[in-house]
């Protein structure tokens, strides 16, 4: 797919790997819809790339169908999607004080990252196939955002490997079924990246976690994602793949 001309929506597109993604496909030429739960910082993106900046909650059905519809209104029917808003959790099952981890703690990582993601792709994908394919035969493409924490969970990551996980598990069949639609669906499983997440770390720490990355020693750059999620649009052969981009790094134990 030729990202020009094209509408474009990214959830979590106000920061980080987001906010990255949004201004590499703005830059191609896409029309771009930067959705968030945080109004303020998606309005500051999209005033800088030419976007829409919709408050969105992925998880709530109503917020997600009134941010889509906004995006339309403005861009025309959305053809790329790129699934990045997420969080993380790190509890040990069993706590200091011996008692067990909160569940409201591992639904909560779930229903964002895993059922989140699911919530918006599901009406996209439903809008998407009701367009006329294009000169190659193509009518759309989504990205999802996992972990290498999805293959190499660290002690007390179980909620939010669990999530990266699913989404891992629900590329190929999802590629399967939107098949049929001409409608791909790949996922990207990012290692450690220089995000605003990770540089509220102590420098030390991010210096010890950089040097853990066997070639290039060093955080990979939002931009480095944002590239890899233009190729997967812009590469038609590129479907139901699960892509690590992680400079060979396997995550210790701890």
């Amino acid at each position: 797919m030729i990202i020009e001309g094209q509408a474009a929506i990214v959830t979590g597109g106000a920061s980080g790997l987001g906010e990255a993604t949004a201004r590499e496909l703005a830059r191609l030429g896409a029309k771009v819809a930067v959705l968030d739960v945080n109004l303020e910082m998606a309005q500051s993106v999209a005033k800088d790339i030419g976007g829409i900046a919709c408050q969105c909650d992925i998880t709530n059905t109503d917020s997600v169908v009134a941010a889509l519809a906004k995006a339309t209104a403005a861009h025309g029917p959305a053809r790329i999607l790129m699934n990045i808003a997420g969080i993380g959790s790190a509890k040990r099952i069993v706590q200091k004080d011996g008692s067990p981890a909160p569940l409201e703690d591992f639904a909560r990582v779930v229903n964002v990252n895993l059922i989140g993601s699911y919530n918006v792709s599901r009406f996209f994908a439903a809008e998407c196939a009701k367009l006329a394919p294009m000169a190659d035969g193509e009518r759309g493409v989504m990205m999802f955002t996992a972990s290498v924490a999805a293959f190499d969970g660290q002690v007390g990551q179980q909620a939010y490997s669990a999530s990266k996980g699913g989404l891992v598990g629900m590329t190929l069949p999802m590629a399967r079924d939107l098949a049929q639609h001409a409608i791909r669906v790949c996922t990207v499983a990012p290692g450690l990246f220089s995000t605003p997440l990770m540089r509220q770390l102590p420098e030390a720490v991010q210096q010890s976690l950089a040097a853990s990355i066997p070639f290039p020693p060093r955080l990979g750059k939002p931009e480095e994602f944002a590239q890899l999620a233009c190729h997967i649009v812009t590469n038609n052969h590129l479907n139901g793949e699960v892509i690590r981009l992680d400079g060979a790094l396997r995550m210790a134990p701890r």
